[in-house]
């Protein structure tokens, strides 16, 4: 994100009270209606559907700056998911209308909306064409990979530190924690990752990447 752009989203937000949840807590309910735009000063925020199972499918995951949910403000329709604070968060609550008056007289704002839009979009294809694939193992590279390069942090031998369970690893490619294991032990196996009590490593990026192509 630009700069001056957060800058001027964090201004903004900033003269709204500030609030904290704690981690699991509900911030909307599917079938709400949203009349408040949250804007995340600190943690995660889950997006989350549940199927007829009981399973619970991760759509999306918010980090700080972010602020949501724009297509609600937007459309004024019920909200179709769960939004769920993963971690301990922090929060600021505006007003939608507020939010849309502040959106409408700030045209770079919406620009930048627009390109974190388009970037999950390109994330939603990707997913898309690891789940056409039929691969149980192609999704969970997908996922790994979005994981790396949205939440991982860079290690100084190019690979990365994740914090995610393989639990979250399912929901968030619509496996089961069994498959998960069973995937990871494969990827463990090509060396592509390491997998310890606390963490999942990605070695390295690129080659998971390589990977990922010539499965899908």
């Amino acid at each position: 994100m630009n700069e001056a752009v957060n800058q001027k989203i964090e201004t903004y937000f900033s003269k709204y009270r500030a609030r904290k949840y704690e981690k699991g807590q509900i911030l909307i309910l599917d079938g709400d209606e949203a009349p408040n735009v949250f804007y995340l000063v600190s943690g995660k925020v889950k997006v989350y559907d549940v199927t007829y199972r009981g399973d619970e499918i991760i759509l999306n995951i918010f980090k700080p700056s972010a602020f949501f949910p724009m297509s609600l403000a937007l459309n004024k329709v019920p909200n179709p998911y769960i939004y769920e604070a993963e971690t301990d968060i922090e929060v600021r609550q505006a007003p939608a209308t507020e939010v849309l008056e502040f959106l409408n007289a700030n045209p770079d704002i919406v620009m930048d909306l627009l390109s974190r839009v388009y970037k999950g979009v390109d994330g939603l294809l990707g997913r898309m064409a690891a789940l056409m694939s039929g691969s149980a193992k192609s999704r969970l590279m997908y996922e790994l990979i979005l994981e790396s390069q949205r939440f991982g942090k860079s290690q100084d031998d190019n690979s990365y530190l994740l914090d995610i369970t393989e639990k979250d690893l399912g929901a968030r490619a619509g496996l089961s924690r069994e498959t998960v294991s069973r995937e990871m032990r494969k990827l463990k196996k090509e060396d592509l990752v390491t997998i310890n009590s606390h963490n999942i490593i990605v070695k390295n990026m690129e080659n998971l990447k390589i990977k990922l192509g010539q499965e899908v």
